[in-house]
């Protein structure tokens, strides 16, 4: 523990004593990547860590100031071995962080249909099925590539329309069973296989379905609406958190947020990106306090 302080002593003197043009700029990409970081964990379970973290440090600094020799060794130790620790425990989340890095693209609008017409289609369609009480789970693809979750369906690859989609969740059909892949404009694949959400804060009242979209969210940048096939209630799940009780506006909100901007045609950094999608999201919360 002295060890790091001592670094970070010798860190601020050296900034203090000798700053030139590279010390300046070092300290503000550093502060840049420390600010698009937070953005992306925060309302997360990696945020909740690292306010732990800092709780650790400072215990086992105190713990060192009053001599308390055995909490210090015992705290020492678990500091030690936190990176460890760290990378067992959000081997998912630091996976989406590095996917997020290596992927320039924002989205694969193709010319087969304007962003409004799939949104007034993916719309009405999601209404029709909540009005019937009809469960679907659709993820919409933005930055990372999901094409190891559409290997596990069965391919479409069709352009998007409320009767597509409608039929494809269409009670005892082959493809109802399962979500289905949004990419762009194109319904790329249905009854695709989903990883449950581990966390453990979810309410006991929701089911697969739920689980399996918030799942999808912890380990994507993807988009997931949800409708529940007991209560017709349609649901958002977005970076491991879930938005319950969505009315029509609410949906085409989120469907604005996804095709908006001409629909994937800009590119950006995407830790720039998602920080952009978060604040936009934040806006859209703070407009609609209802929901």
């Amino acid at each position: 523990m002295g060890a790091i302080f001592e670094q970070l002593n010798t860190i601020l003197w050296n900034i203090w004593h000798y700053p030139d043009f590279m010390d300046f700029l070092d300290i503000l990409l550093l502060a840049i990547f420390i600010y698009q970081m937070i953005i992306h964990v925060r309302n997360t379970r990696v945020s909740q860590t690292l306010k732990g973290i800092v709780i650790l440090l400072f215990a086992s600094w105190l713990s060192g100031v009053l001599e308390m020799r055995s909490i210090h060794a015992l705290l020492t130790w678990i500091i030690n071995a936190g990176p460890v620790m760290l990378v067992v425990l959000f081997q998912s989340e630091i996976r989406r962080i590095l996917e997020e890095l290596g992927n320039f693209d924002t989205g694969n609008f193709s010319d087969g249909q304007s962003s409004d017409n799939v949104i007034d289609e993916m719309t009405l369609a999601v209404m029709n099925m909540s009005r019937r009480h009809v469960g679907a789970l659709i993820v919409i693809e933005n930055g990372i590539r999901l094409n190891d979750v559409i290997a596990t369906g069965t391919h479409v690859d069709g352009l998007i329309s409320q009767p597509l989609i409608e039929n494809i969740f269409e009670p005892k059909t082959p493809l109802h069973d399962g979500a289905m892949i949004v990419r762009g404009d194109r319904v790329i694949a249905a009854a695709c296989l989903l990883r449950l959400s581990d966390t453990t804060g979810v309410g006991r009242d929701l089911g697969t379905r739920h689980r399996a979209g918030i799942g999808m969210s912890e380990v994507s940048d993807a988009t997931v609406l949800i409708v529940s096939e007991e209560t017709g209630a349609v649901s958002l799940a977005e970076g491991g958190n879930l938005e319950r009780y969505l009315d029509e506006q609410a949906v085409r909100n989120v469907l604005h947020r996804v095709y908006g901007d001409g629909a994937g045609s800009q590119r950006m950094l995407p830790l720039l990106q998602f920080g952009k999608r978060g604040q936009k999201r934040d806006d859209e919360q703070s407009s609609n306090p209802e929901n």
